[in-house]
């Protein structure tokens, strides 16, 4: 299947709508698997599920034009950040819902109330993230693939044609580049 993902991606970006539909199809099943994990790394108090994580993250993918993905490792990083700015949206919406917003009476357990994840923490995370991208876009890419869709340093060197070690490296650097901007606090609660 792997040979033929970049054949779909090209007949995808000159506009060939079934090919774009069996590329959907071709990766619905990993882009599920990142949805859940993108849910999981959220805590336990998401209450959007992965199925409509994904659809919302395709809807937003196929809203924009002139989007081109080179090879499999580039789109699956695009769907992640896609989904984590739907998860952070998602957040906040709760977080407003929860000052007033919608007048909603809940009783939670201590145990999921603080496993829920905290907006301002999210978006810290995100604008370094995007701070990263404009400074080292591979870097970037590399914590996408490595944190958000739970690939391997192996997995990420075969995708990007890199050794493991260049690999680790890049993460190395990304981690130091996000514990500066983000300071210790920040990234032992994310």
């Amino acid at each position: 299947m792997e040979s033929t993902i970049p054949s779909l991606i090209a007949a995808a970006e000159r506009g060939d709508t079934s090919a774009a539909n069996a590329l959907f199809a071709a990766l619905y099943a990993e882009l599920h698997g990142l949805a859940r994990r993108e849910l999981a790394r959220g805590g336990s108090g998401m209450t959007i599920g992965a199925t409509t994580l994904l659809h919302e993250a395709y809807l937003g993918i196929v809203a924009r034009d002139n989007l081109s993905f080179p090879d499999r490792g580039r789109f699956l990083a695009y769907a992640a950040r896609v989904m984590r700015g739907l998860i952070i949206d998602h957040v906040r919406w709760r977080r407003a819902t929860k000052r007033g917003g919608q007048f909603e009476i809940t009783a939670l357990s201590a145990e999921v109330a603080d496993a829920a994840p905290e907006a301002p923490v999210l978006e810290r995370i995100s604008e370094a993230l995007d701070g990263l991208a404009k400074q080292d876009a591979a870097l970037a890419e590399v914590v996408d693939l490595k944190f958000f869709c739970g690939f391997s340093f192996v997995e990420i060197a075969a995708m990007r044609r890199l050794s493991e070690r260049t690999v680790q490296r890049q993460w190395e650097r990304a981690r130091i580049y996000l514990h500066r901007t983000l300071g210790s606090e920040a990234l032992s609660r994310a």
